[in-house]
């Protein structure tokens, strides 16, 4: 009787003048709901200053809070506090700063539309500012991070193109100039891929039905892919076999398909395209299939002057 016994509850508390004893389970789920409401609270509070912060007529008061949330990483309510008072910045000591930040807390939002917007709205409005530089590569670069799929239009690819070619004309000696460099050719391979894409589906589709032109699908190929080696010099040697081997299956198909009057001069074409592609990439990978080609083609020739010659006699 004059010996309490232990239990495994070794923490007190007072409750209504008695002494209350905690187990450690109970006192870890009090200390985690404390914690919660703590952060409930820090919230609230947050949510309420927030409010506040968008209801204020204080300029200056905002631009210093988006500052703040900016470099804190919230980079959405920077941007739409930054929103709301750049207009009324403009044209003070704040505004060039204000408008170039805007435009990194949309970057740094993965908004990159907007982004480019206004990198390029600050450098048209602050030709000689301090962040123009940066402002120019970056306006490069955020149409660089849109550019589409190589099956869809290139447009955007061409802006970047021109986007980064002006920041070099500008900033010959940038620092940036590598990067700058690499993306521009990053690009052009895009516009590349898109010529010999365009050039494949035409050659797959053959004879099965006509392009939109109402031609031949073979001669929209050939087209394609002797526009894409004349309009791009700069493409791999790879994606140059890749023409080179649709030029000459074109000639060949076609060559196939004429009328009777126009099959030898075809032919004949095909088996000079032939030569240029064996001495252009002699160890193609396509060189067997080319053989075949030239093989036929010879072997028809050969065949038409034969019945030529038989009909002289």
């Amino acid at each position: 009787m004059g010996v309490a016994q232990k239990n495994n509850c070794d923490s007190e508390a007072v409750c209504e003048g008695k002494v209350v004893t905690l187990c450690p389970v109970m006192r870890t789920e009090m200390r985690s709901r404390f914690i919660f409401l703590l952060c409930v609270l820090l919230c609230l509070s947050s949510c309420n200053e927030y409010s506040y912060l968008q209801k204020t007529s204080d300029v200056e008061y905002k631009y210093d809070a988006a500052k703040a949330y900016y470099a804190e990483g919230r980079y959405r309510r920077a941007c739409e506090l930054l929103s709301s008072v750049l207009a009324s910045l403009k044209g003070t000591e704040y505004g060039e700063e204000s408008l170039f930040l805007l435009a990194m807390a949309n970057y740094k939002h993965k908004d990159y539309e907007s982004a480019g917007d206004y990198f390029k709205k600050y450098y048209q409005s602050y030709p000689k500012g301090l962040y123009v530089e940066q402002a120019r590569y970056y306006s490069g670069y955020m149409l660089y991070k849109q550019v589409p799929d190589a099956r869809l239009d290139q447009h955007c690819t061409e802006e970047a193109i021109a986007e980064f070619q002006s920041f070099l004309d500008y900033y010959p000696q940038t620092r940036l100039k590598a990067q700058s460099q690499e993306m521009i050719a990053a690009l052009q391979d895009k516009l590349v891929e898109k010529e010999y894409l365009s050039a494949k589906l035409y050659f797959d589709m053959g004879s099965y039905v006509n392009n939109r032109a109402g031609g031949s699908n073979y001669d929209a190929c050939m087209v394609t892919a002797q526009n894409a080696l004349k309009d791009f010099p700069f493409a791999s040697a790879e994606r140059r076999e890749e023409f080179s081997i649709l030029i000459l299956r074109c000639k060949y198909q076609l060559a196939r398909q004429s009328v009777e009057e126009k099959r030898e001069a075809r032919f004949r074409d095909a088996i000079d395209e032939y030569y240029a592609f064996m001495n252009d990439f002699p160890e193609s990978k396509y060189a067997r299939e080319a053989q075949s080609i030239f093989a036929d083609a010879e072997s028809i020739v050969k065949k038409k002057k034969l019945d030529i010659s038989e009909k002289d006699d």
